[in-house]
């Protein structure tokens, strides 16, 4: 099943582990193998400030899809590790190596909140919760 997870705030501080980034996304967490395989396929669109966090998973599919999404591979602390802007539909993205989850974002949303490899993607504070 499909769970919420908010983050509520755009912004960052700089730590001793890197960038921690705040998004203003309503981010829906995949972890079962339906909503995994599912993921956004079949949707119209992805709202502007809606997200998809697939856990565990390290490459995607765009088949079925019907817009084009911004992606972040995130590692077991949810540091990214790759960032791939503007997934067309019909495309692939093969496995990333370290990647544990990934969150796909609406169009534009890496440029938007100048998101950078070693960024660390936070729930006020914490760490998104698995």
């Amino acid at each position: 099943m499909v769970s919420d997870r908010y983050l509520n705030s755009v912004s960052s501080d700089i730590g001793q582990m890197g960038r921690k980034i705040y998004l203003p996304l309503q981010i829906k967490k995949a972890d079962t193998f339906v909503g995994r395989f599912l993921g956004l396929m079949f949707r119209r669109t992805l709202p502007d400030q809606e997200a998809l966090w697939i856990i565990p998973c390290n490459s995607i599919h765009m088949f079925f899809m019907r817009f084009a999404i911004d992606v972040a591979f995130l590692d077991h602390q949810n540091k990214i590790v790759k960032l791939v802007e503007h997934v067309r539909p019909w495309s692939m993205i093969p496995p990333v190596r370290h990647a544990h989850s990934v969150l796909e974002m609406p169009v534009g949303s890496i440029e938007k909140y100048s998101l950078q490899a070693g960024d660390q993607i936070t729930n006020r504070g914490s760490s998104l919760r698995r």
